[in-house]
């Protein structure tokens, strides 16, 4: 699931739901803030690897950004390992955490 901040204080608001089907235990692909990737890369990184369009990943590094991570893609767990691998692989910082 992709969310949003407005950045006033306001509670987290559901975006858009990206839950693919898939056999095996629910998990969250998560991303954290770094200093040494660039918007570019990272945004490059999620369309190439997950799949994502040019907006949702400009919004997911702007999430990273700002709040230090974000979820950035949610499924089975074993579709997110090859996911997560390829992203460490490309120098981010990114963790599987099961539900």
């Amino acid at each position: 699931m992709l969310y949003a901040h407005d950045g006033q204080g306001q509670e987290d608001v559901l975006l858009e739901e990206d839950i693919e089907t898939g056999i095996g235990e629910p998990a969250d692909l998560i991303v954290y803030n770094d200093d040494h990737n660039t918007f570019d890369w990272v945004m490059k990184s999620f369309e190439e690897i997950l799949g994502h369009s040019s907006a949702q990943s400009e919004q997911l590094a702007l999430l990273i950004h700002f709040k230090g991570k974000a979820t950035v893609k949610s499924a089975a767990m074993a579709e997110l390992r090859p996911k997560r691998e390829a992203l460490v692989d490309r120098g981010l910082s990114a963790t599987i955490e099961g539900r």
